[in-house]
């Protein structure tokens, strides 16, 4: 699995040791960092941030996927998105971009733009096109399990074996991946989209069992609200409970940390990579 490696326009990735994917929200609402970003020079000023502090990946999101949040048009996600895109690509070409998007129609502009990597959070499934772009591209994707969608994601959800239902779903992505010759796959368990507490904490337990996919696995938990409600903590002060939950994802084979704190998760990568 650590001898996987991926290339993105002559840039190689390859997982011997975790990568970070820093994240870039260009939005009003997302439940971390939303408005901070909200203009082209504020958020590519902070993704140039995150490179100078350590980040392999640039993940970009024009949408917030917050509990309880509402889609936004195709025309304010590319307003939001491209520009961003265009300009990191310009200034930081050694740097791989993902576009954060349910959209096919932003995939391709995006990809068009200068990213290589699509992270869908619906694995694929809430726009059938995102197959045929991601192989007319030969793009990466990131297949991430969701329970519902955002706006409902939350209300109650309920699984017989939540690791079994989560890699049973993403075991089955990937196979239609596969079969429409996209073959630069990250797989990701969705922590904290329709997930109970006790959800997230079974999945980052179990882990190194999505090893199994053939995949990357990529873990995002950076200060999400299971966090707040174990520890009682406001969103602001998550920031140890997250870092924490990284090393555990790590040792349990995460490949790459989708995370707003670069800076700490880097030292995490350092430390980790002369030991695993």
């Amino acid at each position: 699995m650590n001898s996987i490696q991926y290339n993105f326009n002559d840039k190689i990735l390859s997982f011997s040791i975790p990568k970070i994917m820093g994240i870039v929200n260009v939005t009003p609402d997302s439940f971390s960092d939303g408005g901070k970003y909200f203009s082209v020079d504020d958020a590519v000023n902070h993704a140039l941030k995150l490179i100078d502090e350590g980040a392999d990946l640039i993940d970009i999101g024009g949408e917030s996927t917050r509990p309880g949040s509402d889609p936004v048009s195709l025309e304010e996600e590319l307003r939001r998105t491209i520009p961003v895109i265009k300009n990191i690509h310009q200034q930081r070409k050694d740097v791989i971009i993902s576009i954060d998007t349910t959209k096919s129609e932003v995939a391709k502009q995006a990809l068009d733009s200068g990213a290589q990597i699509i992270n869908d959070i619906s694995g694929l499934t809430f726009d059938e096109k995102m197959f045929e772009i991601a192989k007319e591209y030969n793009s990466g994707v990131v297949i991430m399990h969701i329970k519902g969608n955002p706006k409902t994601m939350q209300e109650n959800p309920e699984y017989r074996d939540v690791v079994k239902d989560v890699y049973d779903f993403l075991l089955v992505q990937s196979i239609k991946a596969k079969q429409n010759d996209i073959d630069k796959i990250i797989v990701d368990p969705g922590i904290g989209f329709g997930k109970r507490v006790e959800d997230n904490f079974s999945l980052i337990k179990n882990l190194d069992y999505f090893q199994s996919l053939g995949y990357p696995v990529m873990i995002g938990l950076s200060k999400k609200s299971f966090i707040g409600k174990t520890l009682n903590l406001d969103n602001d002060q998550r920031e140890i409970g997250t870092i924490i939950l990284e090393t555990i994802s790590v040792i349990k084979s995460a490949r790459i940390i989708r995370t707003h704190n670069v800076k700490y998760c880097n030292q995490l990568v350092k430390l980790a990579s002369h030991i695993l």
